[in-house]
């Protein structure tokens, strides 16, 4: 089970953007890598190119890079703070994220 799911909501605990609340956009467990919404834009400058049968001008296009996981913390929905998870097994036989501040579980 992970940690880091998509659609929580984490905070940047290192880098430029350190401090800065966004929801995951897209896990990549084999590398490591969390996407972050509205953190760590990078600029990409694209060539002029033909596409098909119409030109594509020359841009500066802004998107979001993958950060490291270690660099983000989950943010508890009931203590509204940056914590760390652990995990718990129910009764059903179910294994849960737990915050590790307040003891809610993490759905």
């Amino acid at each position: 089970m992970q940690r880091i799911k998509k659609g929580d909501t984490v905070e940047i605990t290192a880098g430029k953007d350190k401090g800065v609340r966004g929801q995951v956009l897209v896990v990549e467990p084999k590398k490591d890598r969390v996407m972050v919404a509205g953190a760590n834009i990078v600029k990409k400058h694209e060539k002029a190119r033909q596409a098909g049968t119409r030109q594509v001008p020359a841009q500066i296009v802004e998107a979001e890079n993958p950060l490291h996981l270690s660099n983000v913390m989950l943010v508890c929905p009931e203590c509204e703070k940056a914590v760390r998870v652990g995990f718990r097994v129910r009764e059903d036989g179910r294994k849960v994220r737990v915050c590790k501040k307040c003891s809610a579980e993490i759905e």
